[in-house]
């Protein structure tokens, strides 16, 4: 989910709720501790040189039950956040402490903001090694695929 598209959404909800992978839910007082704008510089195992920038939003249990995070104060804490960083419309990334501190990515299912969990991936596999050849099974014959170095095991 992008900056903007939180925004709109923030706009047309009355409550808002972050419910985890599990379905169980951030304790509805929690704070919004951080928006921030996130970039990693890196090289991948082939070699490549790539950027990734995300917003993050850090989530913290607080313990404080009187506090309720309303959409609109969400609201004024995002476009605070864009003013003084300069922040474009970029992925969102939720952190929030569980028994460690959880990155996910962000969606919403008309009702509440599901983070899900993210995933890796090798982003060289036609370079490592990691992608196997796609071998058309009506290109093999009973000879190619029975003999040593036939490519069928």
């Amino acid at each position: 989910m992008k900056l903007s598209e939180i925004k709109e959404v923030l706009k047309s909800v009355e409550a808002v709720n972050f419910q985890l992978p599990d379905g169980t839910f951030v304790p509805e007082h929690f704070h919004v501790t951080e928006v921030g704008l996130v970039t990693k510089n890196f090289i991948d195992c082939g070699g490549t040189v790539r950027k990734e920038t995300v917003v993050n939003f850090q989530l913290w249990d607080a313990n404080d039950y009187d506090h309720k995070l309303k959409p609109q104060k969400l609201i004024n804490i995002i476009e605070l956040s864009q003013k003084t960083l300069g922040i474009d419309d970029f992925e969102i990334e939720v952190e929030y402490q569980n028994t460690t501190i959880g990155k996910y990515d962000l969606d919403f299912d008309g009702q509440n903001f599901q983070l899900l969990n993210k995933q890796t991936a090798c982003l060289a596999s036609d370079k490592c090694g990691t992608e196997k050849p796609k071998v058309k099974l009506s290109e093999l014959t009973a000879d190619a695929c029975c003999t040593p170095g036939g490519g069928c095991c």
